[in-house]
């Protein structure tokens, strides 16, 4: 029997084993950690009954996922709950961008630039199910809608602040700036314009849910699917040594792949490896509050996710100087309110709310007044509201999670090589040039997001190299 064992048990390691323990391989997988998850983890992090998201919170990319609509993990209980909001962006004197799932919604709030907005998302929307099966997985490949792909990539390669242009009002600019931001990179550079088309797209078509009961309900879900079909799954297990086995795919940091087979792995692979940057870090405040964020706007009270952060210009500002190395005074913030659509994550009038900054790689500072001060400006009193914070700054991510490589929760920094080509130039970006070897985490296509198509895409590749073999 065909034997494998992943190394870590993030969404992308267990969508692997997914893959394969439902193809009869024999499969363990092995976490580090004392608990399954990697980004998709939830804890009481400090008032009894609060439950926070450890990272992930927001699932755009979670309920858009081919593979996940595949599996029928409702079965092993994991539910999407969606907000009546998916993103707010708030400015200065209670205006704000809004971003409904609904698409007609978004186009009244945003007034004389809806029609612009409406020409470019409508047709992304309407096409969004193909459109993920091409850029869901590796750049290079073999389109099925070369046309519709062509058409979305000329767009993608775009700045952000180019395709703001096409927008007039602060409102509608800087609702475009917050959902490209996602990028940690400046919106000045090539490429950046991709994750916000992207997001856009992703709300209107699918929305942004959340998971009841916390992202580890994601984790718990995919786990279940893997015991399910016969696998086997060790925590507290950390691998220093390449394993022993047919197949081994590694959930990993291209670092930590260097380390655990870098003798194994030929040159012509281990050299992109060896190159591959980390991006900005995130520096992150778990709040309890009592009540809500007073937010001066009122979609910013209903809304799932609120991007904190001004005008287009000031976020291209602050993300230029994270990029240059240096903590911006009003940090790009990005804030979740999930208990909004999953009352059940509080406690009473004890709210759980999620935030980070982008913070230069490694930084060593504390951002969390930052983070507090750009809030009370869109919600003046959100301080006196705090009953209980938990900060987690760059290295203590990374602790928690090794794959956080100096607080980069990306899985790598999104420049336009790196965001196009990760890990490296090949059709088969997942093989690690060695027979059974494969990456399968954020640092390969599609990249980062709670999607699992990294490990179904390598897992898939390793099937049909054994059946090559076999044959």
């Amino acid at each position: 029997m065909t034997s494998a064992v992943v190394v870590g048990s993030g969404p992308n390691g267990l969508a692997a084993a997914v893959v394969l323990a439902r193809a009869g391989v024999a499969v363990t997988v092995l976490e580090a950690e004392d608990e399954i998850g990697g980004g998709t983890r939830s804890a009481e992090l400090n008032v009894p009954g609060v439950l926070h998201d450890i990272c992930s919170a927001t699932h755009p990319t979670g309920v858009a996922s081919p593979f996940f609509a595949s599996l029928g993990l409702e079965r092993h209980g994991l539910r999407w709950l969606w907000p009546e909001v998916d993103a707010a962006h708030p400015l200065d004197g209670g205006r704000a961008g809004v971003l409904f799932r609904d698409l007609d919604r978004t186009v009244d709030l945003l007034g004389r630039d809806g029609p612009a907005w409406r020409r470019l998302f409508e047709p992304l929307a309407e096409h969004a199910d193909e459109l993920i099966g091409e850029i869901f997985g590796p750049i290079i490949h073999v389109p099925r809608h070369p046309v519709l792909l062509a058409r979305f990539g000329l767009r993608a390669m775009q700045p952000a602040s180019w395709i703001a242009r096409r927008w007039h009002t602060q409102e509608a600019r800087g609702l475009f700036a917050g959902l490209a931001a996602h990028a940690s990179h400046p919106l000045t550079r090539p490429t950046t314009g991709g994750l916000g088309l992207m997001f856009a797209m992703t709300s209107h078509a699918y929305g942004w849910p959340v998971a009841q009961g916390g992202s580890r309900a994601i984790a718990a879900a995919l786990a279940a699917d893997v015991v399910e079909h016969g696998g086997r799954i060790e925590t507290g297990h950390r691998v220093t040594e390449l394993p022993q086995a047919d197949i081994v795919m590694f959930d990993t940091t291209p670092a930590t792949v260097l380390d655990v087979a870098g003798s194994q792995i030929p040159a012509r692979v281990a050299r992109p490896l060896r190159r591959w940057r980390t991006g900005p870090a995130a520096f992150k405040v778990d709040f309890a509050v009592d009540g809500s964020v007073p937010w001066t706007n009122e979609w910013a009270r209903k809304a799932g996710t609120v991007h904190v952060g001004g005008t287009l210009e000031q976020i291209v500002d602050a993300e230029r100087q994270v990029h240059a190395g240096r903590m911006p005074a009003r940090p790009f913030v990005l804030l979740c309110q999930q208990y909004l659509a999953d009352p059940g994550r509080s406690s009473g009038d004890i709210h759980p709310v999620w935030a980070y900054a982008h913070v230069p790689t490694g930084f060593t500072g504390d951002a969390t007044e930052a983070v507090i001060d750009q809030v009370e400006r869109f919600a003046p009193g959100f301080r006196d509201r705090i009953v209980a914070r938990t900060v987690t700054t760059p290295a203590q991510l990374e602790a928690h999670n090794a794959n956080y490589a100096g607080g980069d929760i990306a899985g790598g920094a999104n420049d336009p090589w790196q965001l196009v080509m990760r890990p490296r130039m090949s059709p088969n970006p997942y093989s690690l040039g060695v027979k059974g070897l494969y990456l399968c985490s954020a640092s390969t296509p599609p990249g980062g997001g709670v999607h699992g198509m990294g490990g179904f895409h390598a897992a898939t590749r390793a099937l049909a190299e054994l059946r090559e073999l076999d044959g």
